[in-house]
């Protein structure tokens, strides 16, 4: 039996593996999330972290090791009252309308919050007396984020909420976000928008071939991918110039556009200059979390 916790974990998951058959799609995972924190978990496709959600909801036991929900177990009825969820595949009847489906998770959850307020925050005002089966795709996933929102729970999870929303939506969806996070909701999600992680997590973790292979806020996973980021547009860069230049890695090249991370741009770029080459739209960044993401990921795929 799994002790009640008092402390502030909301999530626990102690040396956690899930094997399908002869598969391991967690290997050995273990990590907390504190009350009120964003946590996203990122990684490749096939890399674990909807098995891992799956694990945190109860909707799979684990092979071995524990889980937590403010210290229940996920498989027990009792955690349950702690919990909403926003999973890739969510299925509701086609033939209610939104307001009723609103009213009806309303109900069940026994929420304090009204059926105005999630319509309003999933901006679904227009759309409260339309059915179900007549929303768009990114309608659909508004109408998802709408019942996490009525059902005011403590833990939300998100499994790639954003997928199908417009640029609007998913900004609107931000803010309503940082909005219950504000609040005290502690938010665990999944997205392949390395922006939406950098905007909206307080800390990240990131899963490839089922293992945890690092995490921290933003900041730090992006300060373990040193260098700078380098793109431009050339008409005249001739194959595997750059690839020749001494401290110049990750190049890639489409159409005309190039781009490259190096310590030291200063020097490969007035290198470049001398030579003749032209260079248009020059940007000189930081890199990005989406590059230490790929950095981080690619790294581990040629060491396995």
């Amino acid at each position: 039996m799994v002790n009640k916790s008092h402390d502030d974990t909301a999530v626990m998951l102690r040396n956690v593996s899930k094997h399908f058959g002869e598969v391991t799609a967690l290997n050995d995972v273990s990590f907390t999330v504190n009350k009120g924190e964003i946590v996203a978990l990122l990684g490749p496709n096939g890399a674990g972290k909807t098995t891992a959600i799956s694990l945190m909801l109860g909707l799979r036991k684990p092979t071995y090791g524990d889980i937590t929900l403010f210290g229940e177990d996920p498989r027990t009825p009792a955690s349950h009252r702690y919990v909403a969820s926003m999973l890739q595949e969510s299925k509701v009847p086609d033939t209610l309308h939104v307001r009723e489906v609103i009213e009806l998770f309303k109900r069940l959850y026994m929420s304090r919050k009204t059926v105005e307020e999630a319509l309003k925050a999933s901006a679904l005002e227009s759309k409260a007396n339309s059915r179900v089966g007549k929303l768009s795709g990114g309608e659909r996933q508004r109408l998802y984020f709408a019942l996490c929102v009525v059902a005011d729970a403590a833990l939300l999870f998100l499994d790639e909420p954003t997928v199908a929303m417009d640029v609007e939506s998913r900004r609107l969806f931000w803010e309503q976000v940082e909005s219950m996070s504000s609040l005290g909701k502690t938010i665990v999600l999944t997205t392949h928008y390395l922006e939406e992680a950098d905007a909206l997590a307080n800390r990240v973790i990131v899963i490839n071939h089922g293992k945890i292979i690092a995490q921290g806020t933003p900041s730090a996973i992006k300060s373990q991918v040193n260098g700078k980021f380098v793109r431009f547009h050339s008409s005249n860069l001739k194959d595997g110039v750059l690839s020749n230049l001494v401290g110049v890695h990750h190049v890639k090249s489409k159409d005309d556009l190039i781009s490259f991370r190096t310590f030291h741009p200063e020097q490969v770029l007035q290198q470049l200059f001398a030579w003749g080459v032209d260079i248009k739209d020059l940007e000189v960044n930081s890199v990005g979390l989406e590059e230490a993401f790929v950095t981080l990921t690619s790294n581990r795929t040629e060491e396995s």
